[in-house]
């Protein structure tokens, strides 16, 4: 009975331990094709998303505790240039997912969350004009050579979301 306990309390502890995420983003190192939709005008009513195709590069630093991202993709009327850098915090447990575009030239502010369950999930806050918004990212690892990425804007403290920003990776294989 005693062994019994004890192997439940381990079992039990074991479980309870907080997960260390820092190796969290190593499936998607590597280049990919990059597949994007981006609504042009995010919560105004607007249903118009404009579609980009392209490349993403993923590259690991710190051995594996950030990650910098490149992204270039071209529009029916635009090129865009996204980096992205994202950096793992040891004491919370916790990425940070931060973003720039070359046409602005300054990092937006970050969101912060983990990975449960092979899918992250990351919130922060931002603005949009000169409205205060939340900002919800969601990573989905589709298969071992395909990612889907969605950002989405809330207005009202997070009761609702409109997505406007829709990424599909697939890996470019090495020859």
């Amino acid at each position: 009975m005693k062994l019994a306990f004890l192997c439940l309390t381990a079992t039990a502890l074991a479980a309870a331990a907080p997960r260390d995420g820092q190796r969290d983003f190593d499936f998607e190192i590597g280049a990919w094709k990059t597949q994007l939709r981006r609504l042009v005008r995010p919560l105004s009513g607007s249903t118009t998303w404009v579609e980009y195709a392209g490349t993403t590069t993923v590259r690991s630093v710190w051995n594996g505790r950030a990650n910098l991202v490149e992204l270039e993709v071209d529009g029916p009327q635009s090129h865009l240039e996204g980096l992205s850098l994202r950096l793992y915090n040891p004491e919370s447990r916790q990425w940070s997912v931060n973003f720039s575009n070359s046409a602005s030239g300054t990092l937006s502010p970050p969101v912060y969350g983990e990975f449960r369950d092979g899918r992250g999930e990351f919130f922060g806050q931002d603005t949009l004009g000169a409205r205060a918004i939340l900002v919800r990212f969601v990573i989905t690892p589709l298969g071992p050579d395909s990612i889907r990425f969605e950002q989405a804007f809330s207005d009202d403290a997070g009761k609702s979301w409109e997505v406007n920003w829709i990424a599909t990776d697939t890996r470019v294989k090495q020859k």
